[in-house]
């Protein structure tokens, strides 16, 4: 770890907090329809589009009708991406001449940037034509990030509303934050990424002869595109599809250390401006900031983490250079680009973890076993730190739920929580929301590890280290953030379909829940605070939650860390590696 690495983290840090309050109330005003700077430019052509799709735009839903559209919206765009894909080869923009993608194939990949986590069990320049990048997966990046938000807006609405049976209206919400939030916010930062070399274009892929040519290859292919525009709301929106296979490590989509630096200011910063946006709709400011401080905790714990960790030297090796009068310096470097170094790989692998975004700019796979136990366990926590778009804030809202239960039993009074009571329904919902993801993940890599000829067949390595990658696949599928521990190859039927099915019970079987809670709590009446009442505001509130997050993740998933990342840790210092 060196200061010039902490005072980067450090800078991103204090320009987050900056941000996070101006920019939550921005979304506060979106989510409530009240006047924003945009209006000029956006108000006709949202009255032009409600009255084309025949939207009352002053309707107002129940939890379950809001449900229900969000459900049909979502079954749509992934049949019409899934069709997309299919037909390719027969559609324009397709300099390549690449095939249709497979039927499996496609279904994965549409049910991924469907659901927000984006997936991909292929590679990107060779199987996605330029219409598909553009008309199918950049489309569901700002269409799957604004189904997030509005669901974060229904919920806080929830929260906020007393005696009503309503949460607003799911079509008014995609609409507003689509076009008040992730248009501009994504073209600004394309405009940005182009001024720094990220390439954006219709071109087909360029030859290049070889320096030093081999009898097998003279020319090399070299892919371009559409990048910037697509790389943009891949950040903004918590996406994290790449355009290229090598993601955020390829110098086309991230050649500079300011695009660096600003790639993962925008993983994080609409989900942190929702702290203040639920304190402002909630007239609880303060409330905001201690969610904000809870995740914060989680953050740095994980970039103290992982940065030490990888800049501490491969035990193996220097169990060699013991002997051999050599030394290993610069910590662990595999895996890495040399241009950003340990300390911004490791703080964009905790940021893109910390998120649903699952972009990379190194190999987690790579990483040394601690530094890949912060990945995955990033993931373990829901997603909440500071979470997906939309995703994270009403993800720690069950954990809010959770904690002020606790306190309540600990009191002997019934729990509140912003002036509402916490009754039996609110807690059922909430742990059903809890206990659906760890079902998901623990289910399908216990079913995968015990078929050796379907979960095991494309597996890379033995031993915890291979547990830890089919984990990490399934944690990454179902907490919808997409990332790849790689060393596994999940372009095989089985992963395509499992995987599948784990990201949408990820993203959807847990909305339903959120939704339903929400909807009870937006009927509850006001109920005054009074002594009795545990404050939501304080530091030691902020305590009770990271407490209560870290006793549900470890009691649910300490057993399978202990035998993945863990025993890799205590055997590779023991001098085997796998």
């Amino acid at each position: 770890m060196s200061a010039n690495g902490w005072l980067q983290i450090l800078l991103l840090f204090a320009i987050l907090l900056l941000l996070t309050r101006p920019l939550g109330h921005y979304l506060a005003r979106v989510f409530e329809r009240e006047s924003t700077i945009l209006d000029p430019v956006f108000s006709p052509v949202e009255r032009l589009l409600y009255r084309l799709c025949g939207i009352d735009a002053q309707a107002e839903m129940t939890w379950i009708e809001y449900g229900l559209a969000l459900l049909a919206f979502s079954l749509v765009s992934m049949l019409l991406l899934y069709l997309l894909q299919r037909l390719q080869l027969w559609l324009p923009l397709n300099p390549e001449h690449l095939p249709a993608v497979p039927g499996l194939l496609a279904l994965n990949t549409a049910a991924s940037f469907t659901t927000n986590t984006n997936w991909q069990a292929y590679t990107p320049e060779t199987t996605m034509s330029y219409l598909t990048q553009m008309a199918g997966l950049a489309y569901h990046n700002f269409a799957s990030a604004a189904v997030g938000l509005a669901v974060a807006a229904a919920v806080i609405r929830g929260i906020a509303r007393r005696e009503q049976q309503t949460l607003g209206n799911f079509w008014v919400d995609l609409t507003r934050v689509t076009f008040r939030v992730l248009l501009p916010g994504a073209f600004v930062l394309a405009l940005i990424l182009v001024s720094q070399g990220v390439v954006q274009n219709l071109r087909p892929y360029d030859t290049a002869h070889l320096v030093q040519p081999t009898a097998a290859q003279s020319t090399q292919r070299i892919a371009q595109g559409p990048v910037a525009s697509q790389e943009a709301i891949k950040e903004l929106g918590t996406n994290g599809g790449g355009f290229f296979n090598a993601n955020s490590a390829h110098p086309f989509e991230n050649p500079t250390p300011l695009t660096n630096f600003l790639e993962i200011l925008a993983i994080l910063l609409l989900p942190a401006a929702l702290t203040a946006t639920l304190g402002r709709i909630t007239g609880s400011p303060r409330h905001g900031w201690a969610v904000f401080a809870a995740m914060s905790v989680f953050f740095f714990a994980g970039i103290l983490v992982a940065y030490w960790a990888e800049s501490a030297p491969n035990p193996l090796w220097h169990s060699v250079s013991q002997h051999a009068s050599v030394s290993q310096s610069g910590g662990n470097m595999e895996g890495k680009e040399v241009r950003f170094g340990i300390a911004n790989s490791s703080l964009f692998a905790v940021a893109t973890t910390d998120t649903s975004c699952g972009a990379v700019n190194s190999m987690h796979d790579s990483f040394t076993p601690l530094g890949g136990l912060v990945v995955l366990t990033n993931m373990l926590l829901g997603e909440v730190v500071f979470g997906g778009v939309g995703s994270g804030i009403y993800g720690m809202i069950i954990f809010v739920v959770l904690a002020v239960f606790i306190a309540g039993l600990m009191v002997g009074r019934t729990p509140e929580y912003l002036g509402k009571k916490i009754e039996a329904y609110d807690v059922k919902m909430a742990m059903l929301y809890t206990l659906i993801f760890p079902l998901i993940v623990l289910t399908s890599a216990a079913i995968s590890l015990l078929l050796p000829h379907l979960g095991l067949s494309s597996l890379n390595n033995s031993g915890p280290h291979g547990l830890t990658e089919i984990l990490y696949a399934y944690t990454s599928a179902a907490a919808n953030n997409g990332s790849a521990f790689a060393g596994l190859n999940a372009n095989t039927d089985w992963y395509n379909l499992t995987l599948a099915f784990a990201m949408l019970a990820g993203r959807f079987l847990m909305i339903v829940p959120v939704l339903a809670l929400a909807g009870n709590l937006a009927s509850k009446r006001y109920t005054p605070p009074s002594q009795g009442t545990f404050p939501v505001t304080t530091p030691l509130f902020a305590v009770l939650l990271v407490s209560v997050i870290l006793i549900v993740v470890a009691l649910t998933f300490f057993p399978a860390l202990s035998l993945g990342p863990v025993l890799e840790h205590l055997l590779l210092h023991a001098g085997h590696s796998f």
